[in-house]
């Protein structure tokens, strides 16, 4: 009787403390979320890029989706949707999804305006905006817009052939650069000195190209009241003529070089020769995290006389194994040309009427023109570069993840002998190892 109240008395403590463990670990799943995304191309979690977007939005966030319970084309579109939004959901604790059937509820769809099924319509912060594409490079992108203290206005210089800022020959900067500029929130307007008194002051910055024709000294006069002024300033340059900026350099402390950056790394990655190749880059707030290649084609050089006033900061420093050929030619000639590295772009900063003045200067305005910006992170880098002139560097550039390639691409000959290792020789090895057993049973 002893022994089985013993055994009794074992098996309750046994099954108390089994209670108690099952308890403590309910307890701990439903307070603290463990996830692993386990998919090969991460398909199930936000990139870093996005994350950081979740955190600058300070306050509720509130997602409306307007879809059916279910489309004969897309299956269930709230299941997809909502599946997709969970991912913010995890860093966004006061981010809120409602489901709204446009069928059912049809006023309420008219009201938004929605005009297609699977609709997002986001609100924050007293502001509105509509979603059609469902990825998480137009989300964030979204997110990221909605995450501006305040509307920014870039304004670029006109009047003399200068690039465009929302133009869209090759020539000019409007795809994808200035549409990129548009899609985070800024707003960008033109600006014709001779036809203005001054430079507005609501000019988050001015963006300043190439001037095709002579500029005249008024207009010169206004450009330099501004930098006076302290106002922030993107100054891309051609290798050409300055055609009246000429002050505006002298301002800067900027001297310039003749001749183009010849880069013999190019000619390794199948570009032009006259292309050069940003590949590493100097501690800046502009270049933080920033690992792309970027490509500036007929670069010019930048150096600099000594100016206690500017605090200056090298951005892209290319051609270690290159130099400044006057010539033009792919050939160095040591009487004329100058060896690398070579800067070809650097951020300036100074204190002035109780305020920081930024500007950045580069020594090739095409890097980001309609025809080259699709080049490596040509794109990133002025966008990085706005951002920081504007004094919104905490907004970072939303890098695509690039999707890792999860198919295999095998040759005839490869199949065959899969095929054949399958169908034939696994299944006679099997037989083979299931004969060896038989007979050394019967031998026992």
């Amino acid at each position: 009787m002893k022994i089985l109240r013993n055994r009794t008395l074992n098996n309750l403590l046994v099954t108390l403390l089994i209670i108690a463990s099952a308890t403590g670990l309910y307890y701990l799943a439903s307070s603290h979320t463990l996830q692993k995304d386990m998919t090969y191309a991460a398909s199930n979690s936000l990139s870093e890029a996005s994350i950081e977007v979740t955190k600058q939005l300070n306050g509720p966030l509130t997602i409306t989706v307007y879809a059916t319970e279910d489309d004969a084309r897309q299956g269930n579109v709230r299941k997809i949707i909502g599946d997709f939004l969970s991912l913010y959901q995890r860093y966004k604790k006061d981010m809120e999804v409602v489901f709204i059937d446009p069928q059912k509820e049809s006023a309420k769809a008219r009201a938004a305006n929605i005009q297609l099924n699977g609709e997002l319509v986001v609100e924050y912060a007293g502001r509105t905006e509509h979603i059609t594409q469902i990825n998480e490079q137009v989300v964030s992108s979204t997110l990221l817009r909605m995450a501006h203290t305040q509307s920014q206005l870039v304004m670029y210089l006109s009047g003399h052939g200068e690039r465009k800022l929302d133009g869209i020959a090759n020539f000019d900067l409007g795809i994808p650069f200035g549409a990129k500029l548009k899609q985070n929130g800024y707003k960008i307007g033109s600006l014709n000195l001779a036809l203005t008194q001054e430079v507005p002051a609501n000019a988050s910055m001015l963006v300043v190209t190439q001037p095709q024709t002579e500029m005249m000294p008024g207009e010169v006069d206004k450009l330099l009241r501004y930098v006076d002024k302290g106002g922030n300033l993107l100054w891309l340059l051609d290798a050409e003529a300055l055609r009246g900026l000429e002050p505006l350099a002298e301002k800067l402390g900027l001297i310039l070089p003749p001749g183009i950056v010849i880069d013999p790394a190019a000619e390794q990655m199948r570009a032009p020769t006259d292309w050069a190749i940003g590949a590493s880059y100097t501690p800046h707030p502009i270049t933080r995290n920033f690992d792309l290649i970027t490509a500036y084609p007929d670069a010019r050089p930048l150096s600099w006389n000594e100016d206690k006033d500017w605090q200056r900061h090298v951005l892209v420093e290319a051609a270690n194994r290159g130099w400044v050929s006057r010539s033009g030619k792919a050939k160095f000639d040591k009487a004329h040309d100058t060896p690398g590295p070579v800067i070809i772009a650097s951020a300036l900063q100074r204190n002035i009427a109780d305020r920081e003045q930024r500007i950045v200067v580069v020594g090739d305005a095409a890097f980001l023109s309609n025809s080259f910006a699709g080049n490596g992170g040509n794109v990133d880098l002025g966008l990085n570069m706005v951002n920081w002139l504007a004094g919104e560097e905490h907004l970072i550039t939303l890098q695509p993840r690039s999707s890792k390639d999860s198919s295999i691409s095998l040759s005839k000959n490869q199949l065959a002998i899969i095929g054949l290792g399958f169908i034939v020789v696994l299944p006679l090895i099997l037989a083979a190892w299931g004969a060896l057993l038989w007979w050394k049973r019967r031998r026992a």
